[in-house]
């Protein structure tokens, strides 16, 4: 089966076996070649129930069209993209769903470069070849080989930081039975922490709870967890662990954008005038903090493929996003979830304050609503109303939806890629003045 509504902005995802099955799977490996005509490409699979029948549908796909396959076998989505930039090959297929129910499954493409391939980079004439059901005349069946990738990888994660300044910290890790569970191991062997490893092995049917941290009902665990265990920090990895999320010695949540300052303080300290990128959602955390560093912040559109492409152009050491993909040039460009944990323990060992003692100066400065999500008729129409109500109080701009930025508060508000919402993403420099030009704000998006 193959849904052409399967077929998102930057990946493959949908329900299996009844949107998106193996016949679907065979496919798209057999488009992904004919399209770009890769010699070599790398493919690995996530813990999902359905990976192992799916990810051997795309591999046999894409060989019968004539690449020589390189099977990673079970492996995060970042090792896909670590295998595609380190092997020099031409492409790469992650077969994961990544933070989705188990009901799902799905894919992420990258070509030469770890590039990803999205709606506007080649994705919608992949859904054309594999739906048309046509076949390229090839030449000769490409060969499937396994590749242990895993030492290789180790190596690059831990040269991130100095290992040997990190110090035995307390950490509770929610692995989420998903492929942190696979990945973190022959990682925390090498270092001295005390860590509590919380639902490490890798199960597609998600006993425990989703594998999507930003929902805080699947953040309930760790938050108690972290408090329950005294820990230093607590650490959350989505389904294919490109994702990581840190909760505070105190049991709080830690906002991406916070991160994204923390972590690019660490980058700049050892890369001193950098180039740094984040999103338009961001807290004016972020820009503050790497300009205080000496680095140079740039804004950018939400979203991997802008990320990846603009890190290329800048030559930009690390980008950052509020959804929790933070990215490093020295690792393809690509976004991983092992990196940021690493250089997270490096930050607080060297600064030897609590998290919450770090994070104090941001939240005592910065108020923010978090994304807050309206489904809305006319998404153009609305957007238009709130430069007209808006507008006048600071500066706008389209980089990506409407962003208005004025003395004491910003927002942005963008839609959704898939569906007739507006996103708001709002901050102010008192309580008082976030809420009050929160209502304002939802009120006329709500009206």
């Amino acid at each position: 089966m193959l849904d052409p509504k399967v077929f998102k902005a930057y990946d493959v995802r949908g329900v299996y076996p009844d949107e998106l099955g193996e016949a679907g799977a065979y496919a798209i490996g057999r488009a992904y070649v004919d399209e770009f005509e890769p010699r070599r490409i790398a493919v690995g699979r996530d813990m999902r129930l359905s990976a192992p029948a799916m990810a051997d549908a795309v591999m046999r796909g894409a060989a019968e069209s004539g690449a020589d396959v390189i099977d990673l076998g079970l492996v995060g989505t970042e090792m896909v993209y670590f295998a595609v930039g380190e092997l020099g090959l031409e492409g790469g297929i992650a077969v994961t769903a990544s933070h989705n129910p188990k009901q799902y499954t799905g894919m992420k493409i990258v070509r030469r470069g770890a590039l990803p391939v999205g709606g506007d980079s080649g994705l919608l004439d992949i859904r054309t070849r594999a739906m048309s059901g046509a076949r390229q005349e090839t030449g000769p069946v490409g060969t499937i080989t396994q590749k242990d990738i895993w030492p290789q990888f180790v190596e690059r994660v831990l040269s991130f930081i100095d290992v040997d300044t990190v110090k035995p910290l307390r950490v509770v890790i929610d692995a989420a039975n998903g492929m942190a569970g696979a990945m973190l191991p022959p990682v925390l062997e090498r270092l001295p922490i005390d860590a509590v490893r919380c639902f490490f092995e890798p199960d597609g049917s998600f006993p425990n709870h989703e594998p999507n941290p930003l929902l805080p009902e699947n953040r309930e665990f760790i938050v108690r967890k972290v408090t329950e265990e005294r820990a230093d920090l607590g650490v959350a990895f989505d389904g294919d662990a490109d994702r990581c999320f840190f909760v505070g010695d105190t049991g709080e949540f830690v906002p991406g954008d916070f991160v994204t300052a923390l972590l690019a303080e660490s980058i700049l300290a050892k890369e001193p005038g950098a180039k740094i990128l984040y999103d338009v959602r961001a807290s004016w955390a972020v820009p503050q903090t790497i300009e205080r560093a000496g680095g140079t912040p740039l804004v950018n559109r939400v979203g991997h493929a802008f990320f990846k492409h603009r890190m290329r152009e800048e030559s930009a050491a690390f980008g950052g996003e509020v959804s929790g993909h933070y990215y490093f040039r020295d690792f393809s460009q690509a976004d991983s979830g092992v990196v940021p944990f690493l250089l997270m323990l490096e930050l607080l060992s060297k600064r030897g304050e609590k998290l919450s003692e770090i994070l104090r100066p941001f939240n005592e400065r910065f108020f923010i609503t978090g994304e807050l999500n309206t489904p809305v008729a006319d998404v153009a129409l609305k957007l238009q109303e709130l430069k007209e109500r808006f507008g006048a109080e600071g500066t706008v701009s389209h980089l990506d939806g409407l962003s208005v930025d004025a003395e004491e508060w910003h927002m942005n508000v963008r839609p959704s890629n898939t569906e007739p919402l507006l996103r708001l993403n709002l901050e102010a420099l008192s309580p008082d003045l976030m809420e009050r030009k929160r209502d304002e704000v939802l009120e006329v998006i709500r009206g």
